[in-house]
């Protein structure tokens, strides 16, 4: 989402940061272009405004210009106001839950249970899914018997939508009950919570297409009827400024606790996550990143502000990789590299574990400094398809093939490229990938554990220092 505000500030840093020094004009300038950078990705004005105007307070006093290092002084102080803008260090929230708060996603859950959470947004903005994605990570990550609850009585098939959510994600759901209104479905979700010993209600509210007072006077019976923990507003961050009207509105008429940003993982340029906390007041609570019912995160500030400025968030990335490793896979390759084996089975394996982890794409997204490389990459054709025609190659092995790696010759390449819909070339580098990492296998069996301490991972090079065995190529081809 925040890709091309990223390359515009990451242009303007560049050329600050390898000066030697830095006068009052030179930071001017460059603020000039940052506030540029932030209209063009749709920040609204006023927060524009206090944004560069706090900067700028900051970044020409004497200490950051007669700094050893101003240009990086002035980075860090623009990254330390994109995070106050975005919440503040105090509102990560999640890192140390406060007593009664969810320990995943932030959520205040301090209240008797069962304990209501009421989802209010326009119609569109992915709100009956994300009502399903929190359902599913209180369930799975903090096991909370939840209650889901859809009170969209006007859109056709709304209230069965929220019910398959719910075997899709194994949650409950209310029964449909014909005839009902929003309030009555309301009293009735949290009578049967009650009743049945349910943590959390989620209450699915009605959208429209556009605010009107029907729509607010509604939701706000609904509130008054469930006296809610938390009320979110969902938003699409695909709208632009027209979100930030959005959770004005809802805000001054229901008093918003938290903020959920939909489609982060699309082509918006990141204005809405930038005005919409500044404007309400209010956090953003969680993002999500994709249409999968998995695909939710905790909104860090600080991993975000990172992000803008390509300084990465690595953080992030050891976090996924620790929610998305199977532990007795783990063990198994454990047991395999100190056998000195690694056959196309163990590849498949590490393959679909960075699908699982968002795929090259987005595990380098996390990286820092991969924007200023993205030319690149792209001129590479480093690509999320590459790992999936991988393995439509392994999957056109024999179980014998994919054991014994040594038995594809020519006549069973030709075999696996037409029933994997590819090349034998490309089978021909896939060969290459597997002996490099079993090369790099046999060698950790030989130096063993001792000698692994010593040497470090550079013992595990070939003597050119590349990885690839040939012209410094990865092990991606």
């Amino acid at each position: 989402m925040f890709e091309s505000l990223q390359e515009r500030l990451g242009g303007v840093f560049d050329r600050l940061t390898r000066r030697g020094a830095l006068t009052e004009e030179d930071v001017s300038a460059a603020l000039r272009e940052v506030r540029v950078a932030l209209l063009e990705a749709d920040v609204a004005l006023p927060v524009v405004k206090d944004f560069v105007e706090q900067v700028k307070a900051k970044a020409v006093g004497q200490e950051v210009l007669r700094s050893v290092q101003p240009g990086q002084q002035v980075v860090k102080i623009v990254h330390d106001e994109l995070v106050q803008m975005l919440g503040g260090r105090a509102e990560e929230g999640a890192e140390i839950p406060q007593p009664g708060q969810s320990p995943s996603l932030g959520l205040n859950l301090k209240a008797s249970p069962p304990v209501p959470i009421l989802m209010v947004g326009l119609q569109g903005s992915g709100k009956t899914t994300t009502t399903a994605k929190i359902a599913k990570r209180l369930s799975e990550r903090e096991k909370k018997k939840v209650l889901m609850a859809s009170l969209d009585v006007r859109r056709p098939a709304a209230q069965e939508q929220l019910a398959l959510l719910g075997l899709q994600a194994s949650v409950a759901t209310l029964p449909i009950v014909p005839m009902e209104n929003p309030v009555m479905i309301t009293r009735r979700a949290l009578q049967t919570a009650a009743r049945e010993g349910y943590d959390v209600v989620l209450l699915d509210t009605a959208g429209r297409l556009a605010i009107d007072e029907e729509l607010m006077a509604e939701v706000a019976a609904v509130r008054e009827a469930s006296q809610p923990a938390e009320t979110l507003l969902v938003a699409d961050a695909m709208t632009g400024q027209d979100a930030v009207n959005v959770a004005q509105a809802f805000n001054e008429r229901l008093g918003l606790t938290g903020l959920v940003l939909t489609r982060v993982d699309g082509d918006a340029r990141g204005g809405a996550a930038l005005s919409m906390r500044a404007v309400t007041g209010c956090p953003i609570k969680l993002i999500g990143t994709g249409e999968q019912i998995d695909k939710i995160e905790v909104f860090h500030p600080e991993r975000i502000a990172g992000r803008i400025l390509g300084m990465g968030d690595v953080v992030s990335l050891v976090e996924k990789a620790a929610e998305t490793i199977e532990q007795d896979e783990a063990e198994k390759l454990a047991k395999k590299m100190q056998a000195g084996k690694f056959d196309m089975d163990d590849l498949a394996s590490q393959l679909k574990q960075m699908l699982k982890m968002g795929g090259l794409s987005g595990m380098m997204g996390l990286l820092p400094g991969v924007g200023k490389i993205k030319d690149q990459l792209k001129d590479a054709k480093v690509d999320d398809k590459m790992i999936t025609r991988q393995l439509a190659m392994i999957s056109s092995m024999t179980k014998e093939e994919r054991k014994r790696p040594e038995l594809i010759k020519a006549s069973r390449k030709q075999r696996i490229a037409a029933g994997s819909g590819t090349s034998v070339q490309e089978v021909n580098k896939l060969m290459k990938q597997h002996m490099e990492a079993n090369r790099l296998m046999k060698k950790v069996k030989k130096m063993g554990k001792k000698g692994l301490m010593r040497h470090g991972l550079g013992g595990l090079m070939p003597p050119g220092g590349g990885m690839g065995g040939g012209g410094g190529r990865g092990p991606f081809g």
